[in-house]
């Protein structure tokens, strides 16, 4: 049974981070509040899980999912090692719109899809999705909306795209334009924008002190 929860109501939001957290632990998907749009998410190491987000959205591990976290620290156990303009892109512009994608730890245990050795990594800026994050640890987290469906910026239009696929929803009210984080794989020799969305390209150039690429 799908459960929604205001967030704007004190004693809502504690029930619904509760059941949230309780869901995500169970192995369940839940549909939470960013910065940027809503995003389904569930238990980063849970491979049933992950599968079980990738069903409602209607895709294949081909688009593997991208990790939320809840702090800075959290992803130096997640991938190999942290280079300085990983850091300095973290400084610059987390809690916020921009992930950056480095080649994951090799112990971890999990299957995010098709993702080449690699993770896509974010910290939102949006306190019901921090409370969560610092309550369960990373989470898989993509968009809430059905593949080729727009992503939507309040909790009604991702359940009326996902129904009850779901466990539980968090209404963090509407998110505002539906703009994507900006995306900078870090995994090569040189930093490259994979895509350009909140953050733009010559913000991230600034922020490093030289002219990153766009990807082709």
């Amino acid at each position: 049974m799908t459960t929604v929860y205001d967030c704007s109501v004190r004693e809502d939001r504690e029930d619904g981070l509760a059941a949230a957290a309780g869901a995500v632990r169970a192995g369940r998907v839940v549909v939470i509040p960013t910065d940027t749009v809503y995003g389904i998410g569930c238990d980063a190491f849970n491979s049933s899980a992950v599968s079980a987000l990738l069903a409602a959205k209607g895709r294949g591990p081909d688009m593997p999912v991208g990790v939320l976290v809840g702090s800075w620290s959290t992803i130096d156990g997640l991938v190999l090692s942290v280079p300085q303009t990983a850091r300095t892109l973290i400084e610059a512009f987390w809690p916020g719109d921009l992930s950056i994608v480095l080649p994951h730890a090799p112990s971890l245990a999990w299957d995010l899809g098709q993702t080449h050795g690699t993770v896509m990594l974010r910290m939102p800026l949006h306190p019901v999705a921090i409370e969560l994050l610092r309550e369960v640890g990373p989470m898989a987290v993509s968009s809430a909306n059905r593949t080729g469906h727009p992503a939507p910026a309040t909790a009604q239009g991702a359940r009326d795209q996902l129904g009850e696929s779901v466990a539980v929803y968090l209404d963090g009210g509407p998110s505002g334009e539906p703009i994507p984080s900006t995306i900078v794989d870090l995994s090569g020799d040189e930093p490259v924008v994979l895509r350009e969305g909140a953050v733009s390209l010559a913000a991230v150039s600034e922020a490093l002190g030289t002219q990153v690429r766009a990807a082709r």
